[in-house]
This record gives C-alpha cells, sequence and structure tokens, in this order.
C-alpha cells in the first residue's frame, strides 16, 4: 500500500511576511522541494526555511540523517559525527518552515522552472504518525515479523545415539535456569565447532522455544555458524595496527598455504580461515590467532610451521 500526494508553491513562513515591501531583495515566494536528508540536504533545508522558504524535505529511509548520523567521527577533524549533525536534526524536526516527509520518494516531477508540480510516493507505515513517540512497541509486536511464533507445527526430530547423549547432557543443564539458549548453544557449538539444523531444531522443541527465535539468535552473534567449522579456526587480525605491519599480506599467504579464501574451511574439516577486526593486543601486531592460542610479532614465514604443528596436536589428539 502507498499513498502519494502533490506539492504546489505555497505562502512562504511568517519570517518573510516581516520584510517591509519597499525593501530592495523581494520577498521569496513559493515552495522548495529537497530531495535527501542526509547533512548536505537538511543543511539546505535549514538555509531555505531561514530564509523564508516554505520547505519539503523527502527522504526514502523512515528516518533523517542519512549516513553521517551512522559515523563515529568526521575526516579531517575527527569531530564527532552526531554531535555536529544532532542538533541539525532537532532544529529540522522543529522548524516551522520545513516539512518532512520521510519514507517516500519522488514520483513525478512536471511543469517549468520556478512552477514545477511534484508527486511524491510515501511508503506506509501501518502507524499514526502524529501520535508516535519512538517507543519500538510497534516493532515488537509486528505481525508481519511475529507470524512464524503463531501455531507452530511441532515436528519429530530423531538424533543418532551418539547426538542425542550429548544434547541430553547440555539440555538437562540448563533446561529450566532463565536465558536458558544462548548458553545452550554456546555449549553446542564447542562441542560440534558449529550449530547442526538438526540439532537445532532439537533445542526447539525441548527448550519450547519457536525455531526461529532459535535462529534468530544463531545467525546474530559472529561465534556461531551454521555451516561446518575446521578443528582449528585460523584468525588473522585486520585492525589498524595488524593491518599497517603487514595483515593482509600474512591473510594472503594463509588462503595460499591452505587452498581457499577467508571465510571457508579446508575439506578435511582441519582448519577455518577468518578475519577480526582487533584482538586487543596491538602491541603485538601482526596478530594471528588459532582457537584460544595468540601468536603475536607473526611473519609469514611462520605459517608452514604453525600449520604443521596444530596437523601433528590434531593426528595425536585422534589417535589418542
Amino acid at each position: 500500500m502507498t499513498s502519494s500526494g502533490t506539492l504546489e508553491p505555497s505562502n512562504p513562513g511568517s519570517a518573510s511576511s516581516q520584510v517591509p515591501s519597499d525593501a530592495s531583495p523581494p520577498s521569496p515566494v513559493g515552495a522548495v522541494l529537497v530531495v535527501g536528508a542526509g547533512i548536505a540536504g537538511i543543511q539546505s533545508s535549514l538555509d531555505l526555511a531561514d530564509s523564508g522558504f516554505k520547505v519539503y524535505l523527502v527522504e526514502n529511509t523512515p528516518a533523517i540523517g542519512g549516513t553521517m548520523a551512522q559515523l563515529d567521527k568526521t575526516f579531517p577533524t575527527n569531530d564527532c559525527a552526531m554531535c555536529i549533525v544532532s542538533p541539525k536534526l532537532v532544529d529540522c524536526g522543529r522548524h516551522p518552515n520545513i516539512e518532512l516527509i520521510t519514507n517516500a520518494e519522488l514520483a513525478e516531477l512536471t511543469g517549468t522552472p520556478g512552477n514545477f508540480v511534484v508527486t511524491v510516493k510515501k511508503k506506509p507505515r501501518y502507524v499514526d504518525e502524529d501520535k508516535c513517540t519512538g517507543c519500538g512497541l510497534c516493532m515488537e509486536n509486528c505481525p508481519v515479523t511475529k507470524a512464524v511464533y503463531l501455531d507452530q507445527e511441532k515436528v519429530e526430530v530423531k538424533l543418532e545415539p551418539d547426538d542425542l547423549k550429548r544434547m541430553r547432557s547440555i539440555i538437562e543443564e540448563y533446561k529450566d535456569k532463565e536465558g536458558a539458549l544462548l548458553p545452550a548453544l554456546h555449549d553446542i557449538n564447542i562441542s560440534y565447532s558449529y550449530l547442526p539444523e538438526h540439532v537445532l531444531r532439537y533445542v526447539s522443541e525441548e527448550l519450547d522455544m519457536p525455531l526461529s527465535l532459535v535462529y534468530q539468535i544463531a545467525t546474530f552473534y559472529n561465534a556461531f555458524s551454521l555451516k561446518p567449522r575446521g578443528e582449528y579456526t585460523v584468525k588473522v587480525c585486520m585492525g589498524t595496527a595488524c593491518y599497517i605491519k603487514g595483515g593482509n599480506r600474512i591473510l594472503e599467504a594463509f588462503e595460499r598455504a591452505l587452498g581457499m579464501k577467508v571465510g571457508n574451511t579446508t575439506e578435511d574439516l582441519t582448519f577455518g580461515l577468518e578475519t577480526i577486526s582487533c584482538f586487543g593486543c596491538c602491541g603485538q601486531a601482526p596478530v594471528v590467532v588459532v582457537n584460544e592460542d595468540l601468536h603475536g610479532h607473526f611473519r609469514i614465514s611462520q605459517i608452514p610451521k604453525l600449520l604443521r604443528s596444530y596437523k601433528e596436536a590434531g593426528n595425536v589428539k585422534t589417535e589418542a
């Protein structure tokens, strides 16, 4: 469902009505349409509105602010992005000459310079925007996202004896505890090195939780994986300090040594290769972590010996 409206020139706000008739600059007449409510669109709207124009600010996302509202710092001054944009967001929302039209897009533009007629197509929100306080209750009770929780079909899940034994010990430990899902998934991830689909279905039944909720948690955390992981996960730090000291070259060397790209696992499920933004030990850059073992001041020449040592350790463990 969508709604559309036509914007036509209107009289300016009170700011222009106080300009004397004999003043040299003529009073502003008409309205202005600004497309895009990023920092540039917001500032343009404020400048035009302060000059007495009626401004329609159209943005295709549900909120104004654009990319700058998502940044931490700004270049080159390294100032806080939100400290700069927040006052402008407030001024824009409160200005009597600015009308915000969010969640909308430009549908048609007709007319001639100085006399345009614009048709704006507005997407539905399914809430009364005049009464919205931003409490978030509509998101928590949205019938679209919550529909999967209703009348969930019960499916009997059968596990192999070994899987059943492992799962029973995990479920019994957490079943009657509050917030049991996350620690249970953590133990399963350690036991299997990933989260198998049939095991997640079993967890859903045993903890009496919707399968969609189980998958929501399982896919949210980077520590969990729905694909089989290697026995040893090699993580190469790509933080600033490690990258400057050759982290990218170390990653490329691991890809060549393992014969695969980052994010994959070797065919024998021995090694997996991943990257991480920072391990928090920049003084030892560049850093490589294999499972829980940290290797600081790492060099490309160490890769063959490192992989060989873990392969041999795995063989000894398997034979034992």
